[in-house]
């Protein structure tokens, strides 16, 4: 056993019965028509945490069918947006009043620990009321120099029905991310949660229905990719698809999609790298790397995996992150005190493994971990604080998304070989740059291709701060303004003022 910080311990009770997650169409809670249902054992506890109605075809039609019906009869759009925005201000106090409820069953599902279900469930709330601050203070456009006889307003309109599908690793905040905004802006949805995690996203049904959402405005069916995924994204009733996942599942929805030229919006994978400078502060950029590859077990498309540290600061360097990581509480996520939790699955889990041992027989180190690890009472779907470093640019664990505790360090020589590295990369989500030279960090932020870049600090986020990435990790952006127009339709509507116009057919 590696001289580590295990933790066994439980504080948080456990529910005294399986949650029962029900699709939620049409302002109706029910059960799937064949009556089909999925199970969730605890990836921690090994206990039955949820079941969870499986849904068909039937159930995804009639979903998207009180969706359009629910945006053409303007039930939603039509209201002013101050009525919306109350609406969406009700879920925010309702989720922060629910927020141990949903915590609880968030950490059972994914192995997260409990604290940063906490954070991750109560602050979704911020997401909310952020949009509807949106909803109320969206506008268009006048241009009144067009000539005394023409008016042109540009209007913006809610695109229509939206079928959102969303991930197990952060279930309640991307799907926050996202339905909020596409609320505020007047669209219809139909939500997806990933079957892995289902439950945060049904409770969340009943918020709506008591919070006043009308009927068919938000529906949610529960389900796999296929059928219930694949025909939100192909359906023609459906204007939109905006899909937080794998860049292959991304690739084959945007495909889907294209026969009926619907707008796809996509979050996808990321290799991020974080970029030391030998100026750098190397204990705080050892602190937030040890963070951004532990925070939610690794389990993060924004997770630092990829470090390129200047090659005369590497050992001092690899040498705090491999202190600090020994350091980090591993083990039972219902203790607050526990910051890693257990892996998803035991399949990802040997995916995970797959990825460092192959490394190992490419010829990189490990430094530190590297195999599964025995948390007492718990069993084995955890794994090791690890730490790969001897990494080169063309091994898979340093250009594939690993998805766990897992850190590799690559050096580099000068500035120009450190953007070259950093943006040697199919992904383009996320990126640092930590420096004391603000020269050099803004030469590296305007440099590197990704679509967020911070600078000596990781993982900052704000409602009022657009997310999304570059090249394959994604189209579009979340949150913030520009989040919030991937939702709109833009109209230009020029009307001429008086009998001004002159003939274009002459009569006479």
């Amino acid at each position: 056993m590696l001289d580590l910080n295990i933790l066994s311990e439980q504080t948080v009770d456990m529910p005294q019965a399986p949650y029962r997650a029900r699709h939620f169409i049409d302002g109706t809670f029910m059960d799937s028509a064949d009556g089909r249902t999925l199970d969730r054992v605890s990836p921690s506890h090994g206990v039955l945490v949820s079941q969870a109605a499986l849904g068909s075809a039937t159930e995804t039609e009639a979903a998207i069918r009180a969706a359009r019906l629910a945006f053409d009869d303007g039930r939603w759009s039509g209201l002013s947006a101050k009525d919306r925005a109350a609406v969406l201000n009700r879920v925010a106090d309702l989720i922060e009043a629910n927020e141990e409820r949903l915590a609880v069953i968030e950490t059972l599902e994914s192995g997260k620990p409990i604290s940063q279900s906490r954070g991750e469930c109560g602050g979704a709330a911020d997401l909310w009321r952020y949009a509807a601050s949106l909803a109320r203070t969206s506008h268009g456009d006048s241009h009144n120099t067009l000539g005394e006889d023409i008016l042109g307003v540009v209007l913006k309109e809610p695109i229509g029905v939206v079928s959102i599908i969303t991930p197990w690793n952060f279930p309640f905040w991307i799907l926050g991310q996202k339905l909020p905004f596409a609320l505020a802006a007047g669209c219809t949805c139909v939500v997806k949660p990933s079957e892995m995690t289902p439950s945060t996203t049904a409770m969340l049904g009943e918020l709506l229905a008591e919070a006043g959402l009308p009927a068919g405005v938000c529906n949610i069916v529960l389900g796999h990719g296929d059928p219930v995924g694949s025909l939100m994204s192909t359906h023609p009733d459906v204007d939109m698809v905006s899909f937080t996942g794998s860049t292959a599942v991304g690739k084959t929805i945007t495909r889907a999609a294209g026969d009926t030229l619907k707008k796809v919006a996509l979050e996808l994978g990321g290799k991020n790298p974080q970029v030391i400078f030998a100026d750098a502060d190397l204990d705080s950029a050892a602190d937030a790397v040890t963070f951004g590859i532990y925070f939610n077990v690794g389990q993060c498309c924004n997770s630092s995996s990829r470090i390129l540290v200047h090659e005369d600061i590497a050992d001092d360097f690899v040498a705090r992150v491999v202190a600090l990581s020994r350091r980090v509480v591993f083990g039972n996520p219902m203790h607050p005190d526990t910051q890693v939790g257990a892996i998803v699955t035991a399949e990802h889990q040997a995916k995970i493994d797959g990825y460092v041992k192959d490394a190992v027989s490419a010829g990189a180190e490990v430094c530190l971990g590297g195999g599964a690890l025995d948390v007492p009472g718990l069993g084995r779907q955890f794994y090791q604080p690890t730490v790969v470093r001897g990494v080169t640019p063309d091994m898979a664990i340093a250009r594939e998304e690993v998805f766990g505790p897992v850190v590799t360090v690559l050096t580099f020589r000068d500035f120009d070989e450190a953007v070259a590295l950093a943006n040697d990369s199919p992904y383009g989500l996320s990126a640092g740059v930590w420096s004391d030279d603000v020269h050099t960090c803004l030469a590296f932020g305007r440099k590197v291709r990704a679509g967020t870049v911070w600078t000596n600090t990781w993982m900052d986020g704000f409602p009022e701060i657009a997310f999304g990435g570059m090249k394959e990790s994604g189209q579009g952006r979340e949150i913030g303004r520009y989040g919030f127009e991937e939702f709109l339709e833009v109209k230009s509507l020029v009307m001429r003022i008086g009998r001004t116009r002159a003939p274009w057919v002459k009569t006479a």
